[in-house]
């Protein structure tokens, strides 16, 4: 277990901060992508979903 005297201690890792909150912001930017990703793909479902009811009502006219 590690004690860290100072907040800057905390931050500075144990002189691992590179890669501690590298990876901790790829995690991030990664994971935020992927709900972007998913709710593109859900507004894009749904768009097919409005364009072929209309078009199935275009041709019951």
């Amino acid at each position: 277990m590690m004690h860290w005297s100072s907040v800057g201690d905390f931050f500075a890792m144990g002189g691992y901060a590179v890669y501690v909150w590298g990876s901790v912001l790829a995690c991030t930017v990664l994971m935020l992508g992927e709900v972007l990703s998913v709710r593109a793909g859900r507004a894009r479902a749904w768009q097919r979903v409005r364009d072929e009811r209309a078009l199935g009502d275009q041709r019951h006219d």
